[in-house]
């Protein structure tokens, strides 16, 4: 069992990058600086930032979409 995790970006234009850690399945991570990681499903938007929800929209509009009711009052 190894711990490595790899960041990739879906384009090369992106600021975010998602996180594949081979020892973990079905997790939907990912991170602006490759330091601080977040959970998709667990930390959208909660543990974000206002400009980091912006640029995370911007980039993933089925995610953005999919948890709109997480916008909702």
């Amino acid at each position: 069992m190894s711990n490595e995790i790899y960041f990739y970006k879906e384009n090369d234009a992106d600021q975010i990058w998602w996180v594949d850690n081979m020892d973990r399945v079905g997790l939907h991570l990912f991170s602006f600086d490759k330091k601080k990681i977040y959970n998709l499903f667990t930390d959208y938007p909660y543990a974000m930032t206002e400009e980091e929800i912006a640029v995370f929209n911007r980039e993933n509009p089925f995610w953005s979409e999919f948890f709109q009711n997480r916008f909702e009052n």
